[in-house]
């Protein structure tokens, strides 16, 4: 049976060999890959897994919301899951990154890699070497020089200097040395403006455009999140203006919605929602279907650990933008590492030569290494049908426990129409 039986939260912390600091965050020494892991079994025991970016314990106690939600509904009617997920999110808590796990067990049902289910087929995967840290030109050609060595044909910097010169000096230097030889991105991570520790450039259409003409003379790929992710009018006009093409749609956590707006408004020539973050693979598919019929291009982020790595590598094969497209490959050694990134999968997805060769195992294509999650792992929720009903009496009293329970075997909720 695919009814859900168990629901299980673990919060993961996998330590650094040296301090990691995110060009997205500036001043911030990171030093753990952390997030949170989602169980999901079902009665016949199929389990499914997925997870979500963690700064620390700031889900301590979802489950509690989670689990009456999903409990004992069927785990592959994923409209019926959307939906339970679409409910939560009124009471502010978005939860798209748990949708993946039932997409997990449809496919380990039907004993088919997730792509095959959205009707794709295994084709290699191009990758581009994708970069975190902010450095100097000097520091960041020798850099590029050992991807490029490694097999990589494609890079993607990072720029976040106050001084719009010193990011197009950094541009550069990386293509006098390796414009002939490699494919070059960069992000500004401008999208979404993290200001905790220390202060960050904030972009306007102004700079922005007067980088995209410095790209385009050095020959440039594309640029990834020049303006806020929600300044609509600033970034269509950037899109018209640009001769780079501009991408971005990585965090967008309303979905579906959003995103089919900024389609129809060309906000980005290449939309890169993470099916993690940007609405689950449901909507991460129509996305994709809208992108065709506008004419647009698409390569998702994958920028969180191996779990959410292996969600959207699904989601680009299924895409069929292989042929047009590379995927993000987050790798920034000496600190964020392919051991670290993945450290609870059985095998990391480890590329040859700067591709990969798709997944053949059925749903999300990793299995998890139960040592190392017992070792890295916390594990802070567990609850089954009958945990439920004890948690409802509790939390309810009897009476009333008895009386949702008659309610719900009795009505049931449909899940509303498609978005």
């Amino acid at each position: 049976m695919s009814k859900i039986s168990r629901i299980e939260m673990y919060h993961v912390r996998i330590p650094l060999d040296t301090p990691f600091y995110p060009s997205w965050i500036p001043g911030y020494p990171q030093t753990e890959n952390r997030f949170d892991l989602i169980r999901v079994t079902t009665k016949s025991g199929v389990t499914g897994y997925s997870a979500g970016p963690a700064i620390s314990t700031e889900r301590k106690g979802i489950g509690d919301l989670i689990a009456p939600y999903l409990l004992d509904n069927d785990a592959t009617d994923i409209s019926l899951m959307q939906q339970r997920l679409r409910e939560m999110s009124y009471l502010g808590i978005r939860s798209h990154w748990i949708e993946p796990a039932f997409w997990d067990i449809k496919g380990k049902l039907e004993n088919k890699p997730v792509y095959e289910l959205l009707g794709a087929r295994a084709v290699p995967v191009e990758l581009y070497a994708s970069t975190g840290e902010v450095k100097g030109p000097g520091e960041r050609v020798e850099e590029v020089r050992r991807r490029y060595e490694e097999g990589f044909r494609s890079v993607k910097l990072r720029v976040h200097d106050f001084d719009v010169r010193e990011d197009i000096r950094q541009v550069e230097a990386v293509a006098k040395a390796f414009g002939d030889k490699m494919k070059i991105g960069v992000d500004a991570n401008q999208g979404w403006r993290v200001t905790i520790v220390n202060d960050a450039p904030l972009w306007d259409l102004k700079r922005a455009g007067y980088f995209s003409d410095a790209c385009a003379d050095l020959g440039v790929a594309w640029i990834e999140e020049p303006l806020p992710m929600d300044d609509y009018d600033s970034l269509s006009a950037l899109a018209a203006y640009s001769k780079v093409p501009i991408s971005g749609g990585e965090l967008h956590s309303s979905g579906l919605p959003e995103l089919r707006m900024m389609i129809e408004r060309k906000c980005y020539h290449i939309f890169q929602p993470d099916a993690v973050m940007a609405g689950g693979i449901g909507q991460t598919m129509e996305v994709i279907r809208l992108c065709r019929e506008h004419n647009l291009l698409y390569s998702p982020h994958t920028w969180t650990n191996g779990i959410g790595f292996a969600i959207n590598l699904q989601m680009f094969i299924a895409s069929r933008f292989t042929d047009r497209m590379t995927l993000e490959y987050p790798f920034s050694p000496p600190s964020w590492t392919v051991e670290k990134r993945d450290g609870l999968l059985v095998q990391p997805f480890l590329h040859r030569k700067g591709s990969l060769t798709p997944p053949t195992l059925p749903g999300l294509g990793f299995e998890i290494d139960e040592a190392q999650l017992k070792k890295y792992g916390r594990h802070f929720f567990n609850m089954s049908g009958l945990g439920l009903k004890l948690f409802a009496v509790r939390d309810k009293g009897f009476k009333t426990a008895l009386e949702i329970s008659r309610n719900r075997k009795r009505f049931g909720v449909k899940p509303s129409p498609k978005i």
